[in-house]
């Protein structure tokens, strides 16, 4: 026999080693025949009805519930004055500037249909899907529209109780304790909308990033940053906005009624901003140490035992409610730009804990070693 005859007999049983493992159609017998199961005669991948039917079905309760919820609270805005119209002068009263007299008005239409439609102009903005790459869930959405809905609501009951039973709205008075009482009420709707997004959040958090393989008796840190310049730039603007005002105020430019509110609430703004514009990270012995601002504080810590799992995740703006210090469906999120975030689950606590900054695998790896270790 000669080489060649050896060579075309080695390929030959190669061959039929090949064509051992295929059907005689060509396909491979278990990889092929398994991928055929789960497929339907036209070649399509087969979808589990019923998981598929679920879905659809929880995704039509939520659009309709969202809707029906939108559309009750537009009518309820609309409805407040016509309800009481025969008790109610031609114009509304609807803005006072600290004074106990209003100095603007509406007729009786326009006080109804401004507010139901400034209503349904945030909700939809708030509920359209803008770009494709946004979530269709979008659990902020419930704490953002729950206490807009109870501002709304009160500040329009807040104008119908100012003008009842006045002949002219010149002799409404300002409600102001009714307007304490309504923001209270808004916060106290931002709670439950959030303690209720958050229940409905997965119980059992994502698998963990593997540990990073740590030999005994070395120490490694890992450290790292993000910043967000937009952020910076509008806490120095309401910083300079609020210094212009306090200077403004004390050469008697204007009164306190207008320049006392702008300087405390561009004030709170600017702090805000300057502390929650940057984050910084580091993972120690210690455990993870998350601060703030450019002093790093405020600070939030977890020792290594007190931490159920770490993880790298990618998360957008759009699916924790916007940038900054963030509430939502996914627990706390310190989002100042997009992509990937390192996660943490504390032990005892249904929802997570995530910070954007770079290299955040390699930080959870090494959060899991030392976890691991204690």
């Amino acid at each position: 026999m000669t080489d060649g005859e050896e060579r075309d007999g080695d390929d030959r049983e190669g061959d039929d080693r090949v064509r051992g493992d295929r059907d005689p159609g060509g396909h491979d017998g278990d990889g092929h025949d398994r991928a055929r199961q789960d497929r339907d005669p036209g070649g399509r991948d087969r979808e589990d009805p019923g998981g598929r039917d679920r879905t659809g079905a929880r995704g039509r309760v939520a659009r309709w519930g969202l809707t029906g919820c939108t559309v009750a609270v537009a009518a309820l805005l609309a409805g407040l004055p016509w309800a009481a119209r025969d008790r109610l002068p031609d114009r509304l009263a609807t803005h006072w500037s600290g004074g106990a007299a209003p100095d603007s008005s509406m007729p009786l239409w326009e006080a109804s249909l401004f507010p139901a439609g400034l209503w349904l102009l945030i909700a939809l903005v708030l509920s359209v899907r803008w770009r494709r790459s946004w979530p269709v869930a979008r659990p902020w959405r419930a704490i953002a529209l729950a206490p807009t809905a109870a501002v709304l609501v009160g500040a329009q009951a807040c104008v119908v109780r100012a003008n009842l039973d006045r002949t002219d709205w010149r002799e409404a008075r300002d409600p102001a304790l009714a307007v304490v009482l309504v923001l209270a009420l808004a916060a106290l709707a931002g709670v439950v909308a959030w303690w209720l997004t958050t229940r409905t959040a997965s119980t059992t958090p994502p698998a963990p990033t593997p540990a990073l393989d740590l030999p005994e008796g070395e120490r490694l840190v890992w450290f790292s940053r993000a910043a967000n310049p937009w952020l910076q730039l509008l806490a120095a603007l309401t910083g300079l906005t609020a210094v212009g005002a306090l200077v403004a105020l004390i050469a008697g430019l204007s009164g306190p009624a207008v320049l006392l509110p702008v300087c405390v609430i561009c004030a709170i703004a600017s702090l805000a901003g300057a502390l929650f514009s940057s984050v910084q990270a580091k993972v120690s012995e210690s455990g993870l140490k998350v601060s703030f601002g450019p002093l790093g504080w405020p600070a939030r810590h977890w020792p290594p035992a007190a931490i159920e799992s770490a993880r790298a995740e990618r998360r957008q703006p759009s699916q924790v409610g916007g940038w900054g210090y963030r509430l939502s469906g996914l627990g706390t999120t310190v989002m100042l730009r997009a992509g990937d975030c390192l996660v943490v689950r504390p032990r005892g606590r249904r929802t997570d804990f995530a910070v954007s900054v770079d290299d955040a695998e390699r930080g959870a790896a090494l959060l899991n070693a030392l976890r691991r270790r204690d």
